[in-house]
């Protein structure tokens, strides 16, 4: 790997296990093994190296999201892959957690790639619920923007209560529970 993949890769790390204020120039150096003539040969400083990391980070979790929920199947089926992909709950959502530190909601270009994220995927769940309902699979009735935006919710807030318990049930039952109410959503097949 290159050093400025290096560096990029370390400060994603350090980003979701620290936050903005946490990571050092320092820290990102120790961790990606480079030094900091190398940091500042590749990037014009910490904010610099931050944003590309966010914008991997983000590039990141919409391919995780797009492979299954560009997938095959119903709509309720690509949503419910999405819902039950492997996760690793406990550390939570990276881009998640981005919102939640002062220092990247603050600054608009740290920001944009987290918000611009979070607003991709509520569009592309909506546009799976509307291509459900052209399809009779989801009763019309649904506003496909609202669901989306309790998917994604769900989801995340999931995240923050299964990190408070320090267990993933409470993501899982969140999940099951919006399964439950999707489920009973849609049309059934004549």
């Amino acid at each position: 790997m290159s050093t400025p993949e290096r560096l990029i890769e370390s400060t994603r790390e350090l980003l979701w296990e620290r936050g903005y204020v946490g990571t050092s120039p320092k820290a990102i150096q120790q961790h990606a093994g480079a030094g900091q003539g190398s940091m500042y040969h590749h990037f014009a400083g910490k904010p610099d190296l931050a944003l590309a990391a966010i914008r991997r980070t983000a590039e990141e979790m919409r391919a995780t999201a797009e492979a299954v929920l560009g997938g095959t199947g119903s709509a309720y089926e690509r949503i419910e892959a999405y819902l039950l992909r492997e996760r690793d709950v406990l550390r939570g959502c990276p881009v998640g957690r981005l919102t939640m530190d002062p220092d990247v909601v603050a600054s608009d270009e740290l920001r944009a790639p987290v918000t611009e994220t979070l607003d991709w995927l509520r569009e592309r769940i909506a546009g799976i619920v509307e291509e459900g309902q052209e399809r009779g699979e989801f009763a019309p009735a649904l506003d496909a923007g609202a669901i989306a935006a309790t998917v994604v919710a769900t989801v995340q807030g999931g995240y923050v209560l299964a990190r408070a318990s320090g267990s993933p049930a409470a993501f899982d039952t969140g999940v099951q529970g919006l399964l439950a109410l999707l489920f009973a959503a849609t049309t059934p097949s004549p």
